[in-house]
């Protein structure tokens, strides 16, 4: 059986300054936005809508905003409500961990919507553009995640190789943060960015990011600890897997829209 390795949450001591690992895979997902950008604006049919690299930099600070207030705030309504109105300084505390990938999701839609409107672009070809450029952030945080020992999976058998004793909690655990970095975020990304590499109906890249994001974490829930769970029609079902039906049956919907409306290849 393996052991959480518990390496030491904060990567760098600076003097009075601590710099987290868990910062720093924000850091990285910044950095893998900008990098997979400048390759994604050379692709032709991206080329052709005349996207730059002064663009890419602009969404970005707009999507750090989105991501950071939106991911925190996801935290505290849909996780934890109870224990921030009791700690409420604790909202601050993000280099703790603690982002919810559903309200980062809200946050940059909403980001994205203000940067099209500012610069004067289409929407849905805003969201096309940055939807295969966001699976590897994703993959980034949950490595933070686990390192941070956050999100413990559910009780493993103990003859599986990778059953994992996790720090305070007994028995042998699925290392859940593992999975979804694989799954929810690097399966996610190879599967997005073959099938934006050819050009799609307007809004369809963004709808099948959305889809598969969905059905993926809709999968790895039931490896990891729910932060709360309920029963629908006699069937367990957690926060993460309630907060991503909507997300698969809406993709689901825009998909088809998009292909019905959209049949030329408009955007991706």
């Amino acid at each position: 059986m393996l052991i959480h390795p518990m390496p030491d949450p904060v990567a760098l001591h600076l003097g009075p300054i601590s710099i987290h690992w868990y910062g720093l895979m924000y850091v990285l997902a910044f950095a893998m936005f900008l990098l997979l950008g400048r390759v994604r604006i050379k692709q032709p049919h991206i080329a052709a809508l005349n996207w730059k690299n002064e663009d890419l930099d602009d969404m970005l600070f707009y999507g750090m905003l989105g991501v950071v207030i939106g991911g925190r705030l996801g935290e505290v309504l849909f996780y934890q409500p109870a224990h921030f109105l009791a700690h409420p300084i604790d909202i601050f505390k993000i280099w703790q961990g603690g982002m919810s990938f559903h309200g980062g999701f809200l946050g940059v839609v909403i980001a994205m919507a203000l940067w099209a409107r500012k610069a004067k672009r289409n929407l849905a070809d805003v969201y096309d553009f940055i939807a295969p450029l966001v699976p590897l952030g994703y993959a980034a945080g949950r490595l933070g995640n686990f390192i941070n020992a956050e999100l413990p999976g559910r009780l493993a058998d103990a003859s599986l190789p990778w059953a994992m004793r996790w720090p305070g909690v007994e028995g042998p655990r699925h290392p859940s943060p593992l999975y979804q970095m694989i799954v929810d975020g690097l399966l996610v990304f190879v599967l997005l960015w073959m099938y934006s590499r050819k050009s799609r109906p307007r809004l369809a890249v963004g709808a099948m990011f959305t889809f598969l994001y969905g059905c993926a974490r809709f999968f790895t829930e039931y490896f990891r600890v729910p932060d709360w769970q309920t029963t629908v029609a006699g069937l367990p079902i957690t926060s993460g897997q309630v907060l991503s039906l909507p997300m698969i049956v809406g993709a689901l919907i825009i998909l088809a829209w998009a292909y019905k409306n959209n049949p030329r290849a408009a955007a991706v």
